[in-house]
Parts: structure tokens; sequence; C-alpha cells
């Protein structure tokens, strides 16, 4: 439907030979065996030094002293602290609200930042860290003891000590569950020295499932832009405490420069790609390359069950073909997949994600990912994983969302094709982690053993995917703070910064005023479906699903009231209805289509002038 179709490959000058590729065809009988990586490393290394081509971007360089910590306050939003435009007791107000690791990492910025100021200038610099000589945050009366416990007062939650407490005691109780009701940096803090921590082992990767509270699970896709563009900073923020914690570095490259180039698919930035997409197809909208779906369209078509796939690398004489042909004739309709080698078809994948101009996880987070491999705790891995994925800007994190759906899907078929998610793990990992820019010298030494660690991360990526699409609801609770403030539309100044991080947190005395005063009926608006809203009854129990079958209920016992429906009748007389969901509107979130087990009645103590909605879910584009 307005996409290019896939013609017959005679249309297309570049034939395919069908004849399969023989060469490493043969598995290495290790399991956890790392000779596919360096193959694929020597690979990678063959075919750019046989094709020429100069890459458009500038090598990711390390900011100097100083600028990495104003670039990380500027990106979270904080930058006024270091400027003029607040004062001391503003400041003081702005990092009170903050939890307990939240505060150790802005200041640690601070105080980094301050130092390497006063190197700078030849006058006394203003010493940030004075600002926090006025308050008991100091880093000094936050570090825990021996047993990981805080020596002054206990960390603080969402505003909230003796919850967050008594939240903190039941992370560690399961092992196989994933908490997010409670910040990732708290629960590293208190639980440093657990003994049944869970170590990450590629042998044997567990099922972790996510904790699901009384306000449901909310993915990535549940929130509105306008609520998903404020996560990011705060993500940020969370995962920099969080690596503190874990007494990691999270390093940040700057973004590199790339200059303009004439291709149209491979070799373009992705949200340029995607631009150019939607202008050729107005009428189809997609969150990712649609260049990229349709190669992994051919290789889930023809490609899952072929023994070695994505290890064995195809011809490269028509791989390169193949990308000519493509630049040439893929919009126009004109090229066809149907006689398109399996082997050539994921060298073409494989081709896509190493020309990309910046890499697909950013080459200013990229050391960050490669970080990851240090974290040993699989469920500290799988929460900084988290976090670096909602931090990614969104054309980056769509595309990793296909492509580690695409890579699930091959492992899948590891009794046909022989490829276990270890070998899938290892093959990519240099596609994604040595990108042009970045691998014109061969690891050696502690280099060497750093980029066999990507392997795993890619691993822990696929495996645990469901999780990574996940906002934390303690990040759900920031979001609602900072819209309960947008209306009164400060300037970017310091009362917006400092509105922007007292109302973080959520104010106990009106949730439980709220939580008395709740209503016993509330309306559900539905005019899509009725003329009238929908009454019901709003009791503990009451979920979202309940409010759903409620819906259908009434509207077949009105289906000869209503005319203008989304639902479909069957010859048959009965209704096939479309996928509905119920979905919070206004008040302290934009719009939220809410977990089907979210409680209604925790969710009005929230949220209380926000206005429910039942609504089909808008069409999504993806992989078929």
């Amino acid at each position: 439907m307005g996409r290019p179709q896939a013609l017959n490959s005679t249309t297309c000058p570049c034939e395919m030979n069908q004849q399969q590729t023989s060469s490493c065809s043969k598995q290495d009988p290790s399991p956890l065996s790392m000779n596919d990586f360096w193959v694929e490393v020597e690979h990678i290394k063959q075919t750019q030094d046989s094709d020429g081509e100069e890459n458009n971007c500038s090598e990711p360089s390390t900011p100097e002293e100083g600028e990495a910590e104003e670039d990380w306050l500027q990106d979270t939003g904080l930058s006024p602290l270091i400027g003029n435009q607040t004062t001391e007791e503003e400041n003081v107000i702005l990092l009170t609200t903050l939890t307990r690791t939240q505060t150790m990492a802005v200041q640690k910025r601070l105080d980094s930042y301050s130092r390497s100021l006063r190197k700078r200038t030849k006058h006394s610099a203003r010493d940030v860290r004075d600002v926090f000589d006025k308050t008991k945050t100091r880093i000094s009366d936050c570090l825990t003891d021996g047993n990981g416990i805080f020596k002054s007062a206990p960390p603080t939650v969402n505003g909230k000590t003796s919850k967050s407490s008594n939240s903190l005691d039941k992370v560690s109780e399961t092992l196989n569950t994933f908490y997010t009701d409670v910040a990732y940096s708290e629960q590293a803090a208190v639980g440093l020295n657990i003994e049944n921590r869970m170590v990450w082992q590629p042998e044997t990767l567990p099922n972790i499932e996510i904790q699901k509270g009384r306000l449901g699970v909310t993915r990535v896709s549940d929130l509105s832009p306008l609520d998903m563009k404020q996560v990011p900073a705060l993500a940020l923020i969370e995962v920099t405490a969080l690596f503190d914690i874990l007494d990691l570095e999270l390093k940040r490259n700057k973004t590199p420069k790339c200059k303009a180039t004439e291709n149209k698919l491979f070799g373009v930035m992705l949200n340029n790609l995607l631009e150019y997409d939607q202008k050729r197809f107005p009428h189809t909208p997609t969150p990712i390359p649609l260049i990229l779906q349709e190669i992994m369209k051919c290789l889930e078509k023809k490609g899952l069950d072929v023994q070695g796939i994505l290890r064995i690398p195809g011809s490269q004489t028509r791989i390169k073909s193949l990308k000519q042909c493509l630049e040439q004739r893929f919009y126009d309709g004109l090229f066809g997949w149907d006689d398109v080698n399996p082997h050539d078809a994921s060298g073409l994948l494989k081709l896509f994600l190493r020309e990309l101009p910046t890499p697909l996880l950013t080459a200013e987070y990229l050391p960050a990912f490669t970080a990851v491999q240090k974290i040993t705790d699989l469920k500290q891995r799988i929460q900084a994983l988290n976090l670096l994925t909602l931090v990614l800007p969104e054309p980056n994190r769509q595309t990793l969302k296909a492509l580690l759906g695409f890579l699930r899907k091959v492992a899948s078929h590891e009794k046909s094709n022989l490829m276990s998610l270890w070998n899938i793990s290892t093959i990519i990992a240099p596609n994604l982690f040595l990108y042009r820019g970045n691998n014109s010298k061969n690891p050696e030494g502690g280099e060497k053993l750093q980029a066999e660690g990507v392997a795993g991360v890619v691993m822990t990526m696929v495996h645990y995917q469901d999780l990574l699409w996940t906002v934390p609801t303690f990040l759900v609770s920031q979001v609602r703070k900072l819209n309960e403030n947008s209306s009164k539309r400060y300037g970017f100044g310091d009362r917006r910064i400092r509105n922007f991080l007292r109302k973080i947190h959520t104010d106990k005395e009106k949730n439980e005023k709220n939580h008395t005063e709740a209503s016993k009926h509330v309306k559900v608006g539905c005019s899509l479906f009725l003329k009238e809203t929908l009454h019901v009854e709003l009791n503990e129990g009451l979920k979202a699903k309940d409010v759903l079958q409620q819906f259908r209920k009434q509207v077949t016992q009105h289906l000869w009231q209503w005319v203008n429906s989304a639902a479909l009748m069957k010859c048959n007389g009965s209704f096939e209805f479309p996928n509905l969901d119920l979905y919070e509107v206004g008040g302290n979130i934009s719009e939220r289509c809410l977990d089907p087990n979210t409680y209604l009645v925790d969710l009005q103590n929230v949220n209380p002038t926000g206005e429910w909605v039942i609504k089909p879910r808008p069409p999504v584009s993806h992989i078929s």
C-alpha cells in the first residue's frame, strides 16, 4: 500500500547468483566460542578495505575536562546550576527534591565542573560545592556502610521514605522479578552486598518477569510523544546515578559532524532516511527505514531456516551489486527480492548497520553500552540497558527494537539454522560496536577483552528485549509531576528548572486526601461508539480490562442505537470489535494507554483530574 513493491528481478540489471556460499559454513563446536566474533571482525575489515569509501563523519572525540559535565548538565536540564541564573537557596531546593542517589550524581558533576573551571580561569571561580554546604546532602553523608545501608537517613524514593524502604525490602525477596516502582539506583545502593544476587551467565539466562504494580506496566508505545519527550533527560539522570553506585564511569563521546551524502539508502543518517521515506510515501508512516524493513522481510520469508544465516557472509560482489541496484531503483518499486540469496540479504543487513554515519547505539552513548559488560548482576545489567535504551533518539530506539525482534526470530529457528543466541550475538556485536568511525585499529589486550564482552551485551539485549521498552514506574511518576507544572509556562530560567525538579516527587498528603475522597462513579468517554458516556462504579478491584468488558457488553445491548461505529458486523450477526484500549488523558499526563491490569481506583488517586477514554490504538507499522 504505497510502498516499493517487489517486482520480478528481471526488471533489475543486478541478477542474483543462486549458488550458496560454502565458506565459513561450519559452526564452531564450542557453545560459547568467540571464533565467530573475530571471523566477523576480519570480514568487516576486508570489506571496508576493498570498498575504498571514506566515512562521511568525523571520528567521535572525548570531551575535554569540564566539558563532559557541562554537556551532561545541559542534557538533563540542569545547566542553570552552573550559571548565575539561580540563587544558592534555589539550588538547594532543586537538589533536595531528588532521590538521594540522584542528588549524589548531580553533586559529583557539579564538583567536577567547578574544579575544572578553577583550573581554566585565572580568577577565583564560584565554587558550586558551597551550595551543598548549607545542606546535609554531601556525598560523605550518603556513603554506605559495610552492609550497603546509608549511614544517614534512609534513601527517599518519590519523596516517601517509609514506603520506599518497604518497597526496597520487597525488591530482594524474589530473584526472578523485575521491579520498576523504585529507582534502580536506590535498589543498587541498598542491595550492594546481597549474597543471593543473580549473576549474569551466558550459559543460563533465566526468565525474568516484570512486577506489575497497581498502576500497571507502561511501555514506550503507551505514552504520547509529548510525554516521551521528557523521558530521556530523566533517564539520563538515573542511569548516571546507577553507574555511580556501581562504580562505573559513564563516558559520553561528543557527537561527530557528518557531511551530506549522495546516497539515498546506505550511509544515510537515520532521521534523514526516515524523512526521505515520508516524503516519498506520505501515507505510509513508519518508525524504521523502509529499506531495513524490506531486508528483514526478505530474510524472514526465506532465510530463517537456512543453516548459518547471518554467519555465512555471502558474495561480496553480489552484495555490492545489490547495494548499487537498491540505491537506483528501490524507491521506484523496481527491485525484486525473490531471487536474492539469503546470505546476501544478511550481508545487506549488516552492511546497512555498519555504514550508518553514526552507530545505531549512537556515538555519544556507545561507550556506555560497552561499559554495561562490566555489570555482573543480571538485573542491574538489564536496568542499565533499559535506561540507555530510553536515552536513545527515537529513530535509533525504534530501529533497535525492530532489529532485536528480528534477531529473536532467527534464534527461535535454531534447530534448523543452527544459529544459537550466542552465535547470533557474536556476529551482530561487531556490526553494532565496530562501526566505520572507530574500527581503524585491531583490538589487542584489554581492548580485545572489551570487544568480546559486547557480545554478552547484545545477547542480554536480545533475550530480555521486552524489558528494555518499559518506562519504569518511577520515571512515569516523574513525568506526571513535570506535567503538573507545565501549564504555568515559565520561561527557560531558574523558576522553570526549580519547579522542574521540585515537582518530581509525589505529594503524600495530597494523595492521601484524594484516596479518601475518590469518586464512586466515573465517566468513560467513548463517543466514537456510543452517544452517551459509559458510567462505571469505582471500587478497589476494578481494572481497565473490566471497563472494556463492560463497554463491549453495553455496545452489544445497544447495537441498533449506534451506526457510526468502528466495530464490524459479521454475516452471522455477531460483532467484531477493533483492538480497543482504555486511555487516561489530561490531568498530569498528556496521554497514556493503560495496562489491562491497571487498578482504576489507584489511577484516580494519582491523576484525579484526568479523563478516561476508550479508543482504538493507533496503527503502528511493523515487520510482518
